[in-house]
């Protein structure tokens, strides 16, 4: 150091400046790089911090099902249900379901807990890709991980809570690898215990998401990318394997064509279409990992041509990639080989060759390459750090390059987790990015009609009906849209194409039923209400419908039947005692309507409406065993202290308990009141009618019978 350095800082200066220094040199952090703890701490540390905005979002699109209105979070048996029944409000997700459960017992439904487990979940994933990639002898395993942990792509399996599947399921799909690596490796006495261990981690894996079924190709490359013989005896190891796997990808293919509606014309593609679907997948996957921009929830549909020959661009270009990783083999060993077969292995179960049912919306998605991404994200990182390896001199650019784009992908995940913030931000930034996207339209619209934004939302259900006029969710949700804006006649023209296009939906003909009794046209109605409950034979909401709309007909006879359908569905409802009540007086069933207007009031002791009810009956019925006129007293007596004494009907009733009973001076000042409660209601009607009969309390008071 120069003399006038030292004179600057002085000398006791000086000697703590020494003492740091060796802080500030190439051989301490070279020190601290070598310890597997620091950099693993580094790639926690990175990862936390880019996710940070994740754990600031609220919940989006299906997370309703999954966690905010699952019953089996809350319910009593729902643990059993959730494992051993078919309540699944989606696939049969049991370990994902049950984890939400745990989590709804610790913080309910704040879902920054949800949101913090998903991120724990993909560091957790990160250092077992790093582990694993270690076990193999993978060069670069370290940047391997932390380009897995922090690459853009995969910000959807993280930030979006339904996900959990994803980043559940690849904790144990890579825990079941390391267990298997350890098989093949170890000695003899501990091999059959991580056997074991594959086994039990391959089937917590596959109860989380059953693309893990995947598994066995994994296991095999393993071998291969380690020069092992698969002879018979590896083969049979495998078998357990397969089994599983393939018993719970049948169970899926079953639940997605029968349960999720995998169906119709855009489900039966053919093969070849099918094949143009995989080749042009594979290469947008390999293009987002390349280059991770316009990244967005819904990507476009592709139109499909078998007879287009540029369709097939895509698979002459697949065919071209397996030409060079054959003639580069020789050169690059079996890695390039194993890293690709990795990735088209686990990305197989969602290239198209199963029907999935988002592929309504779009063939590709961010989350389905979580697995498959690790392929790829190796290879580069392992032909990087060999390039550095062989060549000396460029080892500290490829650091700094490294560097960059470990920068580069932070920055790019952090902005994107602040997409996920709600739905209305997910969908935005979708149609900013995707303006034809089908799914868009109609989740922004649904979310702005729910905030009372009617208008906005009937511009996104005509975008949604333009790009699919078969679309007929669209079309039912811009009637209901229509129907809160006073526009009737416009809401019953959707729901009549809604039925052409759906002719055998229940809860088309229910919702169209009810919009035709709003305005007036009842027998109409009934005629959908009938069809509905056709449908649905145990659906109590059509069948009610249909009862009212047959006793507004005067059918009480044919009413009766539904209503008691409701009622035996809802035995602990107030409700539906008092319609049964109400259709045996109108068939005067007198004695039957009182049994029902007493469990009505058992179960619900402050229902002015069932105790307005039962008193009248007692009051002024005609079969004197059933007339009790102190207890109609006692009755509308609390239905008026249960109203504060505003309710006209309850004092009519009251009036009426009173003049049965003998006393027409309290019939009387009470009818004063039942007047005076209708008239500051408006309800000149009722008004009049009470007034007539005060006149005859009047009378009666006058010439007594």
């Amino acid at each position: 150091m120069p003399a006038h350095g030292r004179g600057l800082i002085g000398r006791e200066e000086w000697d703590s400046w020494e003492k740091m220094s060796p802080l500030l040199t190439r051989e301490f952090w070279l020190a601290r790089w070598k310890s597997p703890f620091f950099r693993g701490a580094l790639l926690v540390l990175a990862t936390l911090l880019v996710y940070l905005p994740a754990s600031h979002c609220g919940y989006i699109w299906d997370d309703d099902v999954y966690v905010t209105e699952n019953p089996l979070l809350s319910a009593p048996d729902g643990l059993r249900r959730i494992w051993f029944s078919l309540d699944s409000p989606s696939q049969y997700f049991p370990l994902v379901y049950t984890t939400f459960r745990a989590e709804y017992a610790l913080w309910g439904l704040n879902p920054a807990g949800y949101h913090w487990v998903n991120i724990l979940l993909h560091i957790a994933n990160a250092l077992l890709v790093w582990r694993l990639l270690e076990r193999l002898k993978v060069p670069g395993a370290w940047f391997a991980a932390t380009i897995f942990a922090l690459h853009p792509v995969h910000v959807e399996s993280v930030a979006w809570i339904t996900e959990r599947k994803n980043v559940l399921s690849v904790f144990f799909f890579l825990l079941a690898l390391l267990s298997w690596v350890d098989f093949a490796e170890g000695p003899r006495a501990p091999k059959w215990r991580s056997y074991a261990l594959a086994l039990i981690f391959y089937a917590l894996a596959l109860f989380a998401k059953t693309t893990a079924c995947t598994l066995p190709a994994a296991l095999l490359l393993v071998l291969w990318l380690k020069r092992e013989r698969i002879g018979p005896r590896r083969l049979a190891q495998m078998v357990p394997f397969l089994i599983i796997g393939m018993g719970m990808g049948l169970l899926t293919v079953w639940w997605e064509r029968y349960h999720q509606g995998t169906q119709g014309k855009l489900f039966a593609l053919g093969l070849p279409e099918r094949i143009l679907v995989a080749s042009h997948a594979v290469w947008f996957y390999l293009g987002k990992l390349l280059w991770p921009a316009s990244l967005t929830f819904s990507y476009p549909h592709w139109t499909l041509d078998r007879w287009n020959p540029p369709s097939y661009g895509w698979l002459l270009a697949c065919g071209a990639l397996c030409w060079v990783i054959w003639r580069a083999r020789k050169y690059a060993g079996r890695s390039m080989e194993a890293a690709i077969l990795f990735f088209v292995a686990t990305l197989s179960p969602v290239l198209g060759f199963i029907m999935l049912y988002t592929f309504r919306y779009s063939f590709v998605a961010d989350h389905y390459q979580y697995t498959a991404s690790i392929g790829p994200i190796a290879l580069a990182c392992a032909g990087t750090a060999k390039l550095a390896e062989r060549f000396p001199r460029i080892r500290k650019a490829t650091g700094i390059f490294g560097a960059i784009i470990i920068l580069m992908l932070g920055t790019l995940t952090w902005r994107q987790c602040h997409i996920y913030a709600d739905n209305e931000s997910i969908w935005r930034d979708t149609l900013s990015k995707n303006p034809g996207s089908l799914m868009a339209h109609f989740n922004l619209a649904n979310g702005l009609m729910r905030d009372g934004r009617y208008i906005e939302s009937l511009d996104h259900y005509d975008r949604a009906m333009e790009i699919d006029p078969t679309f007929f969710e669209a079309r039912c949700n811009r009637a209901d849209v229509l129907t809160l804006l006073g526009r009737l006649p416009e809401a019953a023209a959707d729901y009549e194409q809604a039925v052409g296009i759906e002719p055998n939906n229940a809860v088309i003909e229910n919702s169209y039923g009810a919009l035709l009794r709003k305005m007036g046209r009842s027998d109409e109605a009934v005629m959908h209400f009938q069809k509905a409950a056709k449908l649905e034979p145990n659906w109590t909401v059509a069948e009610k419908n249909l009862a009212d709309g047959l006793a507004s007909q005067g059918n009480f006879a044919g009413a009766l039947t539904y209503y008691e359908d409701v009622a035996r569905a809802f035995p602990d409802a107030p409700q539906s005692h008092i319609i049964l009540a109400h259709i045996d007086v109108s068939l005067n069933k007198i004695g039957d309507a009182i049994h029902e207007y007493r469990e009505a009031i058992r179960l619900a002791p402050q229902s002015a409406e069932a105790l307005t009810r039962l008193a009248w009956l007692l009051a002024k019925c005609d079969d004197p065993k059933l007339r009790n006129g102190g207890e109609a007293v006692t009755l509308a007596r609390r239905a008026c202290d249960f109203t504060h004494n505003e309710n006209g009907g309850s004092l009519n009733t009251l009036a009426a308990a009173y003049a049965a009973g003998g006393r027409p001076a309290d019939a009387i000042a009470t009818s004063l009141m039942a007047i005076d409660a209708a008239r500051n209601a408006g309800d000149k009607k009722s008004a009049a009618d009470f007034q007539k009969q005060m006149d005859l309390y009047k009378k009666n008071s006058v010439h007594p019978h």
